[in-house]
């Protein structure tokens, strides 16, 4: 089928069952333009959590869909594509036990770390850190939520996005460092785990000078998954919807480069608008869902054969929901 008749066929489906369709901003438009609700991770799991349909198809990565189910476990999540984010990838629960036995033998107890984990990891990652005593937070609100973890007089164990803690405590005037850089985490306030976002490593102080360069007015606007020395020379640091805000608050005639993902920037307005990149800074995973995929997971309810439900394990939902629950409470 075409792309029109994949389009066609949603619509028909939909009206029909009793589903909603959500979408993260990075996904492809003609995706996204077939969704009911819209929005970065965390709108995405609040969302989800009031709407009263008993079907819901996420369309993005797997530990958003992991998340809506962990909150609305009465709900039935499935996925087109259950893709995996690099990011949440490069920290499992093995990994996440590794990183708290080097700590304790740097010389710092497990009682005297405080767990954090970015809400861009897994189910399992966030049980871990919720058996801890610890908490999940987004790019939006992760300032607030170390700044409640320091409170403890514990060290802050911040996983699995260096980048964003390491932003985090450079805006706190705070101590960091990177398990494994050679550094004494004892030194530190916050101690990161060695992740990234590979999308949001492509963007350089280089990419920067040539827009300031070329454009002597514009507006340098970067996400907190950046380099830290990215984030340093940019006007402006958020989260998606920040960013989104921040923009839309703009003169439309005024000159912006946005350091994130590529299709959330090409939405952003027609005009005066640039990536800040020289490459097309596109979320391979977040771009594997198709019209397809998201036709044939319709298809599958209105066919009763489910296809990528999500699923997971009750005591992993247990504490992972803990840890997302003392996020909401602060």
């Amino acid at each position: 089928m075409t792309n029109e008749a994949y389009k066609k066929e949603i619509i028909r489906l939909k009206d029909k069952l009793d589903v909603t369709i959500v979408a993260h901003f990075y996904q492809k438009d003609e995706v996204f333009d077939m969704a009911d609700i819209s929005g970065d991770s965390l709108q995405l799991a609040q969302m989800a959590m009031e709407d009263n349909n008993p079907y819901l198809i996420f369309c993005g990565v797997g530990f958003m869909g992991e998340s809506v189910k962990i909150l609305s476990p009465e709900k039935r999540v499935l996925m087109p594509k259950i893709a995996c984010c690099a990011m949440a990838r490069m920290i499992d629960g093995e990994h996440y036990d590794t990183s708290v036995a080097l700590l304790k033998k740097s010389g710092i107890e497990k009682e005297d770390i405080l767990p954090i984990t970015y809400i861009n990891s897994s189910a399992e990652v966030k049980a871990k850190v919720g058996e801890m005593g610890g908490m999940v937070c987004t790019s939006s609100n992760a300032k607030k939520i170390i700044e409640k973890g320091l409170k403890s007089g514990k060290k802050i164990l911040f996983v699995p996005d260096k980048c964003l803690g390491q932003n985090i405590a450079i805006m706190m005037g705070l101590k960091s460092c990177v398990i494994g850089d050679g550094t004494d985490p004892k030194e530190s306030d916050i101690i990161c785990y060695n992740g990234f976002c590979s999308v949001h490593q492509l963007f350089d102080v280089d990419d920067i000078e040539f827009y300031r360069n070329k454009y002597d007015d514009i507006k340098i606007i970067s996400h907190p998954e950046c380099k830290p020395e990215v984030c340093e020379a940019s006007d402006f640091v958020g989260s998606t919807s920040q960013i989104i805000k921040y923009i839309k608050e703009l003169d439309p005639e005024q000159k912006v480069a946005v350091g994130t993902e590529f299709n959330l920037v090409n939405r952003l307005r027609d005009k005066n608008t640039y990536v800040l990149s020289s490459t097309k800074p596109e979320c391979p995973t977040m771009n594997e869902t198709t019209l397809e995929d998201l036709y044939n997971t319709l298809k599958s309810i209105e066919d009763d054969k489910i296809t990528n439900e999500v699923q997971v394990e009750p005591e992993v939902a247990k504490w992972a929901k803990i840890a997302l629950e003392r996020m909401f409470e602060i």
